[in-house]
């Protein structure tokens, strides 16, 4: 059967509007690539775009050269892990609990939850809190206080509502299945996906962020890559500020070494991204769909 005309315009239509929007999403990825590996001289003088001029890596030496900052990678990766596990694991069995009509005062539980999402106490009474909780330089003050996200359980408690037929958690119950049964052979296999993107948010928010550990952590071997990173930058900011060379060449010499630190904590989610696609779909519920 023949395409009509028009269908062959949408799709040629569609496939160069997704080429386009990757390659505006690629590029700033790839311009910082080239900061990161050229000269001094032609970031210096704006020459440098898309195609690195004056290839060296100076800047990465400056980076790996920090004794310490593998081990703040391998500490890192560690809570990531972690904390995506623990923040899974509660937003599952939140998720759950709130999609089942037959619990009583769901909606106000859910309500309490919503609240959290836009009212906070601040930074100074969670640091005297996580004092208290002597939590302070551990590695638990980067894992359990974010580790439940209020919006994430919204998302999957709706998924749950509005995508998984009542018909199946009934039959299941006529087969003598409890709550625990129905949420793991009935329930995670057909929110796959929904997890997939959950886990995802969950990893590059630990990942990428860094402010809990500049207020909890101060001992060095608990300091995860990104406030590694950060005190990296401000250092060779510092260190411009009060040297004698052309105050152009430092600036310059600063913002290769801001564009180093960017790939460095980038590439690593950029290489675990496809295998969190492929082998979390696949491995988070082993046995779940067996009989």
């Amino acid at each position: 059967m023949k395409r009509k005309a028009t269908d062959v315009l949408a799709d040629v239509f569609i496939y160069v509007f997704m080429a386009v929007l990757s390659l505006l999403c690629l590029i700033p990825f790839i311009h910082v690539l080239s900061v990161s590996i050229s000269g001094n001289g032609a970031v210096m003088s704006n020459q440098v775009f898309l195609i690195p001029k004056d290839v060296n890596l100076d800047a990465y030496k400056t980076v790996f050269g920090d004794s310490t900052m593998m081990r703040s990678l391998w500490f890192t990766v560690f809570v990531t892990v972690a904390f995506t596990a623990l923040g899974m694991f509660l937003t599952i069995c939140g998720a759950f609990a709130l999609s089942r009509k037959r619990l009583k005062g769901r909606k106000v539980i859910g309500v309490i939850f919503l609240i959290t999402m836009y009212f906070t106490a601040g930074t100074i009474p969670d640091y005297i809190l996580m004092s208290q909780l002597h939590l302070i330089n551990t590695a638990a003050v980067l894992i359990l206080p974010l580790a439940f996200s209020a919006y994430n359980l919204i998302i999957l408690r709706t998924f749950m509502q509005n995508s998984v037929p009542q018909s199946l958690e009934e039959a299941a119950a006529i087969d003598g299945c409890n709550d625990f049964i129905v949420l793991v052979r009935i329930v995670l296999p057909l929110s796959v996906p929904v997890l997939a993107t959950l886990a995802l948010f969950y990893a590059v928010g630990r990942w990428n962020t860094f402010q809990d550990a500049l207020y909890f952590i101060t001992k060095s071997p608990l300091k995860p890559l990104q406030l590694k990173l950060y005190e990296l930058v401000n250092a060779a900011g510092s260190n411009s500020s009060v040297s004698q060379e052309v105050a152009g060449e430092s600036m310059q010499a600063e913002e290769v070494l801001k564009s180093a630190c960017i790939m460095f904590a980038t590439i690593p989610i950029v290489i675990v991204y496809p295998f969190i696609q492929k082998y979390f779909v696949k491995g988070v519920m082993i046995g779940a769909v067996k009989e």
